[in-house]
């Protein structure tokens, strides 16, 4: 008797000895000598997403990693995708990792005031991403880093951004300031592309939105030059000035021909210019000129305009751009 509880006591010390050891493997750093990159494809199993990690180093074996997980590692299913697998992760947290869906992000980004020819170059060119997509609307996206999954469809990620821009819109007009002369969303996107040419200063674009909005008011015209522009690359650099016959080129978009808005965007704004046109500052402003610091000088005669305009003149002989 003394002797079978011997055998008991043995056994149960050869169990935690053998139980402690599967833990620290199961939990203790795994053998990727390096990050690693490991894709399991659609419809992949337990032992096929085991496999894949075995192949590339981060498991020393599929057949123990699922032994381990049945045990440790609950019933929920591993999910399909590409994984970056850090140096060193625990088996433990690799089948975390697979049952999460917790996939390598690859990220698009649109900067505020993108036009829409470049918005289609960056998906074309983003690695991984699949099908052919058309240059979308002007005006249509929302400036964001938009994530996606190796093998997702251009067209699905586009159709985010253009979803996140109606979302957007929506919103924001609902918050509209009875000050704003946008009289539809369509047109708060339109003069919102022309304040996010005109500056880049936060602090700034509700006064470039004010001066626009007051020139629409009393029926000036915008005179902006981006829309000059926009006609002759579709938002592209221009790489050069403005040529005088340009500027008196009449067309749907060149707002020193014409009064009121373009005929559409010429650009994609971002949150900052939507917001601002909607709710323009409380100001008397009609011009506005670079002050030689990256921001603006605003006036409310072009008497003072003037006066402004000499000022940046004599910077930029300072500097020998004249």
């Amino acid at each position: 008797m003394r002797k079978f509880g011997c055998l008991l006591v043995l056994a149960g010390l050869i169990a935690l000895a053998v139980g402690g050891y599967a833990l620290r493997q199961w939990g203790g750093p795994g053998p990727a000598p390096d990050n690693l990159t490991v894709i399991v494809p659609q419809g992949s199993s337990l032992t096929a997403a085991a496999r894949a990690m075995e192949k590339a180093g981060a498991i020393e074996s599929a057949d123990r990693f699922r032994l381990y997980a049945r045990i440790f590692g609950g019933s929920e299913p591993i999910r399909a995708g590409e994984y970056r697998v850090p140096k060193g992760l625990s088996q433990s947290d690799i089948l975390k990792m697979l049952q999460g869906g917790q996939t390598l992000q690859r990220f698009v980004t649109v900067p505020e005031g993108w036009p829409s020819v470049l918005v289609h170059d960056a998906l074309m060119k983003a690695p991984q991403l699949e099908g052919p997509v058309a240059v979308p609307a002007e005006g249509s996206v929302l400036p964001d880093s938009y994530s996606y999954n190796r093998g997702d469809k251009r067209a699905d990620v586009l159709a985010r951004m253009q979803k996140a821009m109606r979302d957007y819109l929506a919103e924001a007009w609902q918050r509209r300031k009875p000050t704003t002369v946008a009289k539809t969303p369509e047109e708060a996107i339109i003069l919102a592309s022309i304040v996010e040419k005109e500056t880049g200063k936060d602090e700034e674009r509700r006064t470039v939105a004010a001066v626009y909005s007051n020139r629409i008011r009393q029926g000036m015209k915008l005179q902006a030059d981006p829309t000059i522009i926009y006609p002759i690359t579709k938002g592209r650099p221009l790489g050069r000035r403005i040529l005088r016959s340009e500027i008196a080129q009449v067309n749907d978009y060149n707002t020193y021909a014409m009064t009121g808005l373009p005929k559409g965007p010429i650009a994609n704004p971002g949150r900052a210019s939507i917001d601002a046109v909607l709710d323009p500052a409380p100001s008397s402003a009609l011009y506005f000129v670079a002050d030689g610091s990256g921001g603006h000088i605003f006036a409310d005669t072009l008497e003072q305009h003037n006066a402004n305009v000499q000022k940046w003149y004599a910077i930029r002989r300072a500097r020998g751009e004249m």
